[in-house]
């Protein structure tokens, strides 16, 4: 066997039935762009985001065989790093062109925060280059439900979601033909950037480095506080600590707070994430402490 050199994303180690059994998908498999969409929107709606390995005191693993283990074996969810980590070897055995790129989660801010959340560049492999290729973003707990075509100023709505891809700034005076782009997604009050990216490639070590980052800094929001999100066509469904949020496309939103007893049930019912052994124990005692 040849030394892996960290190049591509392994997709020859993946177990493509369990996956497809997992999201859903029981159509064509041509790598095609009308199956990119197919599998983005089994995916996102399908595998919660969630960051509770955090809570329970677990560090993430990235390697192939651990994110197949408990985001397709286990009734478990993953945040952006793991979702990606698996999307992207499934794209890769189906023959697209994947490479991925990190961008910085902003939600409105004009502060420069850190490069913390992975996305997937891709196209199909008969794809001309004078076609845009596709974003997608199948780890950050919101949608969208489908790739997006990198187009500038391009508006996507699905389902009433409404998402938007932008050009933005040059990076800076030392890389001046390095443009920025922005994902914008639709809300109440009228389009919020969501985060902003570069198209530079990174690699699966950058994923743990990112990801190492984002588990055990205490500047990551990720290490607080349980945030889990459930995405789908009619719904976006929050828990952030004790809160509940339930948000329709059309911007209406309910919300309740938990009792953390409550947690462990509601992640089942709620999320389809269901906790075994004594991690509903534990997971309980922290968001108590935490309160």
């Amino acid at each position: 066997m040849s030394e892996d050199h960290g190049h591509g994303w392994q997709g020859e180690l993946l177990d493509l039935p369990a996956y497809l059994k997992r999201v859903g998908h029981d159509g064509g498999l041509a790598p095609t762009a009308a199956t990119l969409r197919a599998l983005h929107r089994a995916h996102v709606t399908s595998i919660p985001f969630e960051n509770l390995e955090i809570m329970l005191g677990r560090p993430i693993e990235l390697s192939l065989d651990a994110v197949q283990a408990k985001l397709v074996g286990r009734p478990r969810g993953g945040y952006c790093f793991e979702h990606n980590r698996l999307f992207a070897a499934v794209l890769e055995r189906l023959g697209y062109e994947v490479a991925a790129v990190a961008g910085r989660v902003t939600l409105g801010s004009a502060k420069i925060l850190p490069a913390t959340h992975a996305l997937l560049h891709v196209r199909p492999p008969d794809a001309s280059r004078d076609e845009p290729a596709w974003l997608c973003d199948v780890g950050f707990g919101a949608g969208p439900l489908e790739p997006l075509r990198l187009v500038d100023g391009e508006e996507a709505v699905q389902d009433g979601w409404g998402f938007r891809l932008r050009r933005g700034r040059t990076v800076t005076t030392w890389t001046p033909h390095t443009a920025e782009w922005e994902m914008h997604q639709r809300g109440p009050g009228g389009w919020v950037q969501r985060h902003t990216f570069v198209l530079n490639e990174v690699f699966r070590i950058d994923f743990e480095v990112g990801s190492y980052y984002v588990s055990t800094s205490a500047r990551s929001p990720f290490t607080t506080r349980p945030f889990v999100q459930k995405f789908s066509s009619d719904a976006l469904r929050v828990l952030d600590g004790t809160k509940l949020t339930v948000t329709r496309p059309d911007g209406t939103a309910e919300s309740r707070t938990l009792a953390p007893e409550d947690v462990p049930g509601t992640l089942a019912e709620d999320f389809g994430i269901v906790l075994e052994g004594e991690d509903p124990d534990r997971l309980v005692e922290f968001v108590r402490a935490r309160n």
